[in-house]
Parts: structure tokens; sequence; C-alpha cells
């Protein structure tokens, strides 16, 4: 029997961005990075619950210490997921307060396409309320991509 999912109405807030990068590892490296993963390389350590499932809600934070800031500060996410295709798409909601997304609940869809002997991996969020939020998330998700390229670099370039 097909599960039912119940996917957010973005209707009233259509502002969207996407990033994209190139990856040189296959797509169950980035597939296993962004599900079981995530507190290698996004997440605050020790912060994740997550259950890999279609609508099975997940939690986690996200430390980062501003420049010339004393101490780092906390972001709690909050989401379900939607749809899951082994090493192909993963997408989910996601919701974060002051500075993210403001208490709404946005879409992330992540893809994996074979681009040669690459990977090419797009990120869309949509559902942004204003420009600000959805500007912000432009940007964040580029260094987020960055860093999963850092982390999959240092990891696996150990092994060879």
């Amino acid at each position: 029997m097909a599960q039912t999912v119940c996917m957010p109405d973005l209707s009233d807030r259509p502002l969207a961005c996407f990033r994209e990068k190139v990856f040189k590892f296959n797509r169950s490296i980035l597939y296993h990075a962004w599900t079981s993963g995530l507190d290698t390389w996004f997440a605050a350590k020790g912060s994740v619950l997550m259950n890999v499932e279609v609508n099975a809600p997940f939690f986690f934070e996200t430390a980062f210490k501003p420049e010339g800031a004393d101490k780092e500060s906390r972001h709690p996410h909050y989401g379900r997921f939607l749809k899951l295709v082994e090493n192909q798409l993963i997408e989910l909601t996601w919701v974060t307060g002051a500075g993210g997304t403001e208490g709404a609940e946005t879409v992330v869809r992540i893809e994996m396409h074979d681009v040669e002997n690459e990977v090419l991996l797009r990120v869309t969020h949509a559902g942004f309320r204003d420009e600000k939020s959805k500007d912000i998330h432009q940007y964040a998700w580029g260094f987020v991509l960055d860093k999963l390229a850092e982390d999959l670099e240092k990891k696996y370039s150990k092994l060879n």
C-alpha cells in the first residue's frame, strides 16, 4: 500500500533558490553523506535524530562561530522526508527559526545526476516568504556544498 505524504503548500511562498556543484564521488557516497552521514560534515556532532524513511521526522543542529564571536551559535533544523530514491533524490521539508526559514516549512530537493565520470549535485530550496531569507539560503547552500566537497576529499583521499 502506498504511503500518503502531505506535501507543504508553497503557493503563498513562491521564492526559491538553487545551487549546483560537480563532485568526483559517486552518487552512493553523496546519498550516504546526506542521509546517514550528516553529522560527519554538516550537523553538530551528536545532534542528529533521523530515520531515513518517507514521512519520518528528523532533527539536527548546526553550529557556527561567526568571526569575532566569543562562542558558537547553534541552529536547530526540523523536517520530514517527502521522497527518497536511493542514490538519486532526497526531498525533505526544512524548518529553521530566526535568520533561517523564519519558521516556514520549506522544501529542499537534492538531486544527483551523472555527468561523464562525475556527479552533478543540485540543491533546490523552495518556499521562502521573502527575498532576504531566499538570499541568505542561496549563499549558505554554496558554503554547504563546498564544505561537503572538502569533507569528502579529506575522507576519501586518506583511503588512496
